[in-house]
């Protein structure tokens, strides 16, 4: 994979993750395109705090899983990534599974916070669709040609939560589900093995 397009990848992955579970109890309201948008802002406005906080590694890692778990809906990506498995997949492995997940997550982007100093990402657009709605940003990163990257946000868990996003036409929540796909492959289906394996990976 070339590296900027790698790079534009993780960094849109890292905002992406930047949106999961654990959100704070507040009263449900109609998600619109305007609360759309403002979650999508909120968002990035989190993850440039901790990119420009100076602080270890740990440190950020840990600030941006707080931040993929209060904004994004983890079960739901989490299911999307484990694939048809997570219909036979007991409640404790699915339980498992999306801790694990969020994790692993957090990990494998977070870690790569610092190529991203100096970057700026603008909301552009919303629009209405079938599963809530989609905002579009534009990213700039030093060095590099601005780019597209799209979130998707719905309501559906009784609260505006990002659930995927696209960069420059990839999906890569889809991306993920792959990744695991080949991880349950090798481990031929055992997905307490590949609990275990996420559980370290990234």
């Amino acid at each position: 994979m070339p590296s900027k397009l790698f790079s534009r990848r993780s960094f849109a992955t890292t905002l992406a993750a930047g949106l999961t579970a654990l959100s704070l109890p507040v009263p449900a309201f109609a998600l619109t395109e305007a609360s759309a948008s403002s979650l999508v802002n909120e968002v990035v406005s989190e993850i440039n705090k901790v990119i420009a906080s100076g602080k270890s590694e740990n440190a950020m890692i840990k600030d941006f899983e707080r931040i993929f778990i209060r904004y994004g809906d983890v079960p739901i990506m989490a299911r999307y990534a484990l694939g048809p498995d997570a219909r036979t997949a007991s409640a404790a492995q699915l339980k498992n599974f999306t801790s694990a997940f969020q994790g692993y997550i957090s990990r494998k982007y977070g870690k790569r916070f610092r190529e991203f100093i100096g970057g700026s990402v603008t909301v552009q657009a919303a629009r209405k669709i079938k599963a809530g709605y989609e905002v579009r940003t534009k990213v700039k990163l030093q060095g590099q040609a601005p780019f597209d990257v799209t979130f998707l946000v719905s309501d559906k868990s009784g609260k505006d939560k990002f659930f995927n996003m696209f960069i420059e036409g990839v999906n890569l929540l889809l991306t993920e589900r792959t990744e695991i796909g080949s991880m349950l492959d090798r481990r031929k289906g055992d997905i307490d093995a590949v609990i275990r394996d996420l559980a370290s990976a990234g």
